[in-house]
Order: C-alpha cells, then structure tokens, then sequence
C-alpha cells in the first residue's frame, strides 16, 4: 500500500464471539474507566462547544459568553471532581490539552499530586485537522506534558476524537502506545501503523457528558441513569467475560452544581457490586498486553 491507510485497512474484522476470553485478576468482572477532560479554549478562535449560541446566530469573536462557561468548569468544577475522586480513593485518566500545564497549572499540578494519569489530549482544543502541521503540535504535545510531570503520557486521545488518515503514524512515532478515539469495541484491539502497532481502549462517546447533555440534551439525571442501564448489561455480560466501562466528562458539564450529585450517585450504585475495579487507562494497556502475550491470537 502506497497512500495513508483507512481505518478498515489498519485492523481486521473481530466478532467478539470469536475471540478468546480476557481474564481479570483476582476474580474480578469489570474495570471502570473514568476519563476527566480538561481543555483550553483560545479566547482568539472559536469556541469549542456553545452552551449559548449568537442572538444573531452568527459567532462573533471573541465569544466572551461561552469561554467563560467553559472557564467556571477550571475554576469551579473541576474541584469537584478532585473532592469526589479523593473521596473514593480514585485516579482517573486525565485527557488533558498540553497548554492545561501553562494556563492553569494549578489545576494540573493537582491531578498531578492526586496521582491520576495524564493522557495526551492535543497542544489545545480544536480539530486536529485544522493543524498546520500536525505532526509538530502532537510532539509539542506529548513534550509539555512530560516536561511537567516528569513522564511522557502513554494515551492519547484526540480533540473531538479527531483524526486524519495519517494521525496513528505520527502518534505511534511519538511514543503513544494506547488511543482513546476509535469507539468500536468493548475490549481493547491492536491497529496497525506504519510505525507500529496502536492499542485502542472502549472510550465512550455515549457515555460522555458532551453528546448526552449539549448535543442530545438530557435531562441532568440521565447520566446516571444511562450508566446504570449500561453497568447493569456488560456487568451480566462478564458473567462469561470481563468488561470495561468508560465514563467521559468534563468539569464545566459534569461539574455544574445541579449535576455533581449525579455524578457522585453513579460511584454509590458501583460500590454496591463485588468484582468492580477502577483502573486507568495505562492500567488496562498493562492488562491487556499481559493478556495477549500469553493468547497471542486474540489481538484484534
């Protein structure tokens, strides 16, 4: 093959069925993924996402409204989060824009004596495609993040899950081992890259604050009650074999006043079940290679 690679080119069709079955340590059933995200929205470029869009529908910049709702999430909720996952004794996985270290490194450096994993996220929020050089942004990346905690990430997921047919190049060649952006599995699988193989871990975009809230428009409640539905599935399910589950949120979403509780109420109704670990996501990489090097077959 001469050209960059399709998504159907790197990974060849798995029916779960057919594969073998993982095994979790010590009897347990289930791991949950929390991912928090933490972004910077460059008051000089669009916003991200809108809570309140233009009178005139039409953006104006700079777009004072919308910015400084994302920035309550930096100054407010996100300690909410902190306060929560203190509490249960929880890591999470960061996905963290790089420019998170030079713009509120208070808020990194407290993720980073909390001990949660930084996965790389960008330099900034927006489309990687709209990257003049993309290659150059996710060194730049992966390099401030290491410079800051000492240790380079080993996840990365892209803004918006963003990706171009030559993105898991570059971030193989970066030192990226896992990704967080190809949705299609509950177990991890192995992509191939021309700088060698990618793992993909079940990131989640339904069970993620962003579409369910600010695209689909719930109700505060349902997220608590979608993960419910979903832990409740996959936990009968690994019954037979283990499960991830992945919750995505962000701390201007999640982290509101009126939806902390439901946040809070999801770890309450996990506690109530035996074989539930909470790991993050370099821990299930860990995992699964042990997994497949000693089932060499079941990489998919």
């Amino acid at each position: 093959m001469t050209g960059p690679m399709i998504p159907r080119d790197r990974c060849d069709y798995s029916a779960i069925v057919d594969r073998p079955a993982l095994k979790l340590p010590g009897g347990a059933r289930i791991v949950i993924w929390t991912i928090v995200n933490l972004e910077v929205w460059d008051i000089a470029k669009p916003m991200a996402r809108q809570v309140l869009p233009a009178p005139t529908g039409i953006p104006l910049l700079p777009d004072v409204p919308n910015w400084s709702w994302h920035e309550y999430g930096m100054r407010v909720g996100v300690w909410r989060f902190f306060d929560l996952y203190k509490r249960l004794g929880i890591a999470p996985t960061l996905s963290i824009n790089a420019r998170v270290c030079e713009d509120y490194p208070r808020v990194a450096q407290q993720a980073k004596d909390a001990g949660w994993e930084f996965m790389g996220h960008a330099y900034e929020q927006g489309p990687i495609h709209k990257e003049p050089d993309q290659k150059a942004m996710i060194n730049r990346a992966m390099g401030v993040i290491e410079k800051f905690t000492g240790k380079r990430p080993v996840g990365w997921l892209g803004p918006g899950l963003t990706q171009t047919l030559q993105t898991p190049e570059y971030l193989a060649e970066a030192g990226v081992k896992y990704i967080g952006d190809w949705v299609y599995d509950d177990e991890p699988t192995v992509i191939r890259t021309a700088k060698g193989p990618l793992v993909t871990l079940p990131y989640t975009v339904e069970l993620n604050d962003i579409p369910m809230m600010l695209v689909q428009h719930h109700e505060s409640d349902h997220l608590l009650k979608r993960t419910i539905d979903s832990f409740e599935r996959l936990y009968e399910e690994s019954r037979n074999r283990p499960k991830i589950l992945s919750l995505a949120i962000h701390p201007y979403i999640s982290g509101q006043p009126f939806r902390i509780k439901y946040l809070e109420a999801i770890y309450d109704y996990l506690s109530k079940f035996d074989g539930v670990v909470h790991w993050n996501g370099e821990q299930i990489l860990d995992w699964y290679n042990g997994q497949t090097a000693a089932q060499p077959g079941s990489k998919a």
